[in-house]
């Protein structure tokens, strides 16, 4: 349980510079005097808004003068060189304090002080003391470790092109999602925010949560749709859930009366057919074959062919299905396969699902695929944990500043609490596959060769 804090005071700073440290985009403020190390305070912001919500611990606070390196400083914190020149020139000295910043459960309402501008970088009393803990910090004791050493030994950042992104993106990300979702992975890239985030439904994918009902034509009595409409409206989502999964979709074919529902030409051809409704038609494999033969006789016999509808499929349907190499599957499946997809950006191979497409009713083996999908990646968060560990512990003992380590060393780490054990070799390449800058939950320093690569840890891997 976190020990209780009472805190009576609180430093009065701008509130684009409490919003940095809430958001973790600086752990440096700069106030009017000198603060001591281990001094707890609330963040009051310098407006009328009257709320507050975090407070911060004073790690250390260094007096600085026009003999640093200002360009430097400014990459490290929020402010340009031009702002650290002109405090420069009026107190001939900077106060840079080092905060730990917690957030607070909820908003705490103060009484505003009429006169907050003229305490702008000084300690005001609060009316009322605060109780706070350290139950939430925006930046994770390793990350915040890594940041004050850099910041300390005034080291340029590692990654100042990806800051520049996020400053350019920050103000669109209130109103886009997908700005939004690329935010959060910045900040959680660049150390700005703690390894897990709440990851937030994105509105345009809402659709993703009706793909089974659609799928069940009791919906039309429960909306008063038509047959028709009902059915348009489940070949739509169904195309909307393949082109998410990767498919290409042939938009030529639109389903409808005698028309083929649906035509995937890419990554490899895929005939459709979509039944809403209670069950699936006898005659639906009987249907399909003909209409594909119809419209795509060149491709029809070698492409996978898949119908998609609710219930158990008859015997008279399983039979035709399986001699015309037809898989059937429930919309409940596929709306699993579309969330993994969703929740995992890329995690569903369409060759390999392909695989598990098989002739007859396939949702017990479309279900395997996507548990092995998860399964997959437990493993790789797995071995992301152990790279976390391993640096947590090197905080702790060496104190080092870029704690890295070989592959032997992670794989005796892993190995010490998990079964089945694996080998260098495997280890080394999930390293490498995590390492990658289209991946980014790991570093890599490399080696002369593969045994001489070092691996550090950059963020965590969340199995949603």
């Amino acid at each position: 349980m976190n020990q209780q804090f009472s805190i009576p005071t609180a430093l009065c700073l701008p509130v684009p510079d409490i919003e940095a440290l809430i958001h973790g985009r600086t752990i440096a403020a700069l106030p009017k005097m000198f603060i001591r190390p281990g001094q707890r305070f609330a963040l009051y912001p310098a407006d009328s808004s009257g709320s507050i919500k975090a407070w911060a611990k004073c790690e250390l606070c260094q007096i600085l003068d026009e003999t640093k390196p200002l360009d430097i400083l400014s990459k490290l914190t929020i402010w340009t060189p031009k702002v650290l020149k002109e405090i420069l020139q009026k107190q001939q000295y900077l106060f840079l304090a080092y905060l730990r910043v917690y957030q607070l459960p909820q908003l705490q309402e103060i009484s505003v002080n009429p006169n907050i501008q003229e305490k702008l970088g000084k300690f005001v009393s609060l009316l009322n003391s605060l109780t706070v803990s350290e139950a939430n910090p925006v930046i994770n004791d390793r990350t915040f470790a890594q940041r004050k050493r850099q910041l300390e030994k005034l080291e340029p950042p590692l990654h100042h092109e990806l800051e520049e992104l996020q400053s350019a993106i920050a103000s669109l990300s209130i109103s886009q999602p997908a700005a939004k979702l690329l935010d959060d992975d910045i900040k959680v890239f660049l150390g700005w925010s703690s390894g897990k985030l709440i990851k937030q439904p994105n509105p345009d994918l809402a659709w993703i949560n009706d793909i089974a009902k659609l799928g069940d034509r009791s919906i039309e009595l429960e909306e008063k749709k038509s047959n028709y409409q009902a059915g348009t409206d489940f070949e739509n989502v169904v195309r909307d859930s393949l082109e998410l999964l990767g498919f290409t979709i042939d938009y030529a074919h639109k389903g409808g009366a005698g028309g083929l529902d649906l035509f995937c030409s890419k990554p490899y051809p895929l005939f459709g057919e979509c039944k809403a409704g209670r069950k699936i038609p006898n005659d639906t494999a009987v249907q399909l074959l003909n209409l594909g033969m119809l419209r795509r006789p060149d491709l029809f016999n070698q492409a996978a062919k898949l119908i998609i509808g609710p219930g158990e499929p008859t015997t008279q349907l399983q039979d035709a299905a399986k001699i015309q190499g037809m898989a059937i599957i429930n919309p409940e499946t596929l709306e699993k396969l579309v969330k993994l997809q969703s929740n995992h950006r890329n995690s569903v191979d369409l060759f390999k699902l392909k695989e598990y497409l098989k002739a007859g009713q396939s949702d017990e083996e479309v279900e395997k695929y996507i548990d092995q999908v998860y399964k997959e990646m437990s493993l790789r968060s797995q071995i992301i944990t152990a790279v976390k560990q391993l640096s947590e512990q090197d905080n702790e003992t060496a104190k080092a500043t870029h704690p890295s380590f070989t592959v032997t060393e992670i794989r005796v780490h892993y190995n010490a609490t998990h079964n089945p054990r694996l080998n260098d070799e495997v280890v080394h390449d999930l390293l490498i596959e995590l390492s990658s800058p289209l991946t980014g939950y790991l570093g890599r320093i490399k080696g002369s060769d593969w045994n001489g690569n070092h691996f550090y840890f950059l963020r965590d891997l969340a199995i949603n």
